[in-house]
């Protein structure tokens, strides 16, 4: 029997269409969610795989059917949808995107009305209305009211470029040639348009808009070596490519390599710090050398648990000024508090115009560390969260003396690097985390924990 594929969190309620995830089940978190807004308006937008185009009118019908006006903003990034419902002064969104999975994946990503990611007192609350299915149905004279508005990539744009820490006149002055690879997703317009208002030429591969995935949508180095060959080919300063709902960035140098999607974030913080001064937020998946690039410009370090909600509220107890997740997720909370690509991109043109260096040339200045990110089947969590403790208390003849994380899985932090293992938020998948100064040791320590997990 095929194994359902369905993951509810935080992040929102996500899964493969026809197993596990179906139409009624849409529409029912859709009023749940209606129902715990209330009144107001409320912000649709989607990613350009096409089964959004089927979930599009479900989830407004359905909004509307609670009493709530929608504002329909179309194929648009992630981050277009949170700027949108805080601009209209919303009281909550919905973005039809499954974020980084394969096509035959889709989801509702919800946002409160200050266009941030539902905290997980809101989650619960939602997921007790939806399991009760007590939907706040309005009669049919005060059902809500839809407009359409094509406006909020270019607002998104806008506000991009109006912020104090792009330098959009240094940018220009470069010239910059850009590949940009936007797996034909929700950035395929967004991300190309910004570039070019910044004087960038810009080559486009896979920015039909069409949702067809030429390649694996997430943006690691294994799937973009398209953009890598292209960067080569157009003698391009640096490539980029974001994940199908524009929320992730990542990199390619001037010499056509994948420079790893942790050092966008690592990019996007050096180029803030050293405008502003302040605390750091960033995840406990995230490579160290951000945490060693913020604390040299004297930025205090925070890490928080993975995902973006998680880390968005450790960024306001602690007045983070930057952050994000090591995933190409560069949250910059004096414009919104979500991981963007957009600011991401300007950030990193904004550095290396500042410095007048190249991205190979920049990325040779960081620590060192060799990092891999791995994963696996997660075929029964509770017997794996019940080995994950026998592995804990075994670790130190694996890693020595260590310091631990519980917060999110577990953490080993250790003398020569460090070690995490924890269960996704976003697929039903364990995730293997190892980061050290030997690339032998990486490796080793990789295939030991792999082999113990089997």
């Amino acid at each position: 029997m095929k194994k359902i594929q369905l993951v509810k969190s935080t992040s929102g309620v996500r899964g493969v269409l026809g197993n596990g995830l179906d139409m009624h089940m849409l529409a029912e978190y859709a009023a749940a969610f209606g129902t715990l807004l209330g009144k107001g308006k409320v912000v649709v937008g989607r990613d350009s795989r096409p089964s959004g185009a089927i979930i599009n009118p479900i989830i407004i019908s359905v909004l509307q059917s609670v009493g709530l006006d929608v504002v329909d903003v179309g194929i648009v990034p992630t981050p277009t949808v949170e700027i949108a419902v805080k601009k209209l002064k919303a009281v909550g969104g919905i973005c039809i995107t499954a974020s980084h999975n394969p096509s035959e994946w889709n989801a509702l990503k919800f946002f409160n009305k200050t266009g941030e990611f539902i905290n997980p007192s809101e989650y619960k609350k939602l997921n007790k209305i939806f399991e009760a299915k007590k939907f706040s149905y309005a009669p049919h004279n005060k059902l809500g009211k839809l407009t359409e508005q094509d406006k909020w990539i270019d607002e998104h744009i806008k506000a991009t470029l109006a912020q104090k820490v792009v330098n959009s006149q240094a940018v220009r002055k470069r010239k910059f040639r850009v590949v940009v690879d936007a797996v034909n997703g929700a950035g395929s317009v967004a991300l190309p348009e910004m570039l070019e208002k910044l004087g960038v030429t810009v080559i486009k591969i896979n920015c039909k808009g069409d949702g067809n995935f030429t390649h694996e949508p997430e943006p690691i180095a294994k799937n973009i070596t398209q953009l890598c060959k292209a960067v080569k080919k157009h003698k391009a300063d640096l490539g980029m490519a974001c994940d199908p709902d524009a929320d992730r960035l990542a990199l390619v140098d001037n010499k056509g390599n994948a420079i790893g999607e942790e050092l966008t974030l690592t990019i996007g913080v050096m180029a803030v710090l050293l405008k502003m001064k302040g605390a750091t937020v960033i995840n406990l998946s995230t490579s160290k050398v951000t945490e060693d690039i913020a604390k040299s410009l004297g930025s205090k370090v925070i890490y928080s648990k993975v995902g973006e909600a998680n880390v968005v509220e450790m960024m306001k107890k602690k007045n983070g000024i930057i952050g994000g997740e090591g995933n190409g997720g560069v949250i910059f909370p004096s414009f919104h508090a979500g991981r963007d690509c957009l600011i991401a991109a300007a950030l990193a043109l904004t550095l290396l115009a500042n410095r007048k260096t190249s991205l190979f040339d920049l990325v040779e200045t960081f620590p060192k560390y060799y990092n891999i990110k791995d994963k696996a089947q997660l075929k029964d969590k509770a017997k794996f969260l019940l080995k994950l403790k026998k592995f804990e208390k075994e670790t130190a003849t694996l890693l020595g003396k260590c310091k631990i994380d519980r917060r999110d899985g577990l953490r080993f932090d250790f003398a020569e690097g460090w070690l995490q293992l924890r269960t996704s938020n976003t697929e039903p998948i364990y995730r293997i985390i190892t980061e050290t100064n030997s690339q032998k040791l990486t490796a080793r320590l990789t295939d030991t924990v792999k082999k113990y997990f089997k």
